[in-house]
């Protein structure tokens, strides 16, 4: 391979050659370089996932674009996947997806349900994003939000939670209703501060543009014209979930994410996202996207904890089923 420019592949090397000694590690094969040319040696498939994935991360340092270790990792699974459905059925790769665009930076898909997720929020109204810790539901949903406000396709963007502590109670918390329940929704705030600067976020919360609120504070209410989003959805009741759902307004649209295996629920209290998925999931205008531990994004070892405790749960419902049987 040859490259053109030689400081913007500096970048794409990365301090210490950590980017081509990632993709090295991730792919199986051997990056040597001499000036503005690269060579790969590997088997051939995975030869030439590297080379799609070199292309694509130095384009994008070429539009001014960053590369750190997150990118790469993206750009890495994104080339895989396309990789592997060429040689299953002989299709050409597909382009890679959109970023989506926002005051901060362009969030782009770390992988092929990433990146169907991001496709479906822009053409479904309900879309529900499932799956474990990790797997970007929440922050791509705040990055498409943002990115529909900014240009105009909605007027609004509502965030909510349940208040539900995650497997403690922690007593009546001081202030007011506000400092209350802010605890509860801070990784709505730590998003929105991802996508826009402090100051813009800040002003509008206070012209209403963007709202925070527990989700006890949605009843009564029509949410039109807004982009709306449910987090931590697994903590609802079955009554909470319904009257979230039929909130739903003119020229809106709602995603609402959660994570089934980690219901902080009361033991024995039904999940309103369990419930609404059985009840909905073949119903035109839903979408319905189930992340993997394949999809986790954040550290390595993350992925590694997700598909030990799925290894876990599997074996205990095995035995289950076999106590069952006998």
């Amino acid at each position: 391979m040859r490259f053109d420019d030689n400081a913007v592949l500096a970048m794409l090397f990365g301090e210490h050659d950590r980017h081509i000694a990632q993709i090295e590690h991730a792919l199986g094969v051997i990056i040597g370089s001499r000036g503005n040319e690269l060579e790969i040696s590997g088997p051939t498939e995975q030869v030439d996932v590297a080379k799609t994935v070199l292309n694509e991360l130095y384009d994008k340092l070429k539009q001014g674009q960053p590369v750190n270790s997150s990118a790469v990792d993206g750009a890495i699974r994104m080339a895989s996947a396309r990789g592997s459905v060429a040689s299953a059925d002989g299709a050409a790769p597909r382009a890679q997806a959109e970023p989506i665009q926002t005051r901060k930076h362009p969030v782009a898909p770390r992988s092929p349900r990433q990146a169907a997720y991001i496709e479906a929020m822009r053409s479904h109204e309900l879309v529900f994003g499932l799956g474990p810790a990790g797997t970007g539901k929440t922050y791509i949903a705040v990055a498409v939000a943002v990115s529909m406000y900014l240009s105009g396709q909605v007027d609004r963007i509502i965030l909510s939670r349940p208040a539900v502590e995650a497997g403690e109670r922690l007593g009546f918390l001081p202030g007011d209703i506000k400092e209350k329940v802010d605890p509860y929704l801070r990784p709505l705030y730590d998003a929105l501060n991802d996508m826009m600067p402090t100051d813009a976020v800040l002003k509008r919360l206070e012209s209403g543009d963007i709202e925070i609120a527990p989700l006890a504070f949605m009843r009564g209410r029509t949410l039109s014209n807004a982009i709306v989003i449910l987090d931590e959805a697994q903590n609802t009741t079955p009554v909470q979930m319904k009257m979230f759902l039929t909130r739903l307004g003119e020229y809106s649209r709602m995603v609402v994410t959660g994570d089934l295996s980690q219901i902080d629920l009361p033991i024995g209290a039904r999940s309103g996202l369990g419930e609404a998925v059985d009840t909905l999931e073949n119903m035109k205008g839903a979408a319905f996207i189930r992340f993997s531990s394949d999809d986790v994004v954040r550290n390595p070892l993350v992925t590694r904890i997700v598909r030990a405790y799925e290894k876990r749960e599997t074996e205990a419902q095995a035995a289950r089923g076999g106590a069952q049987r006998t």
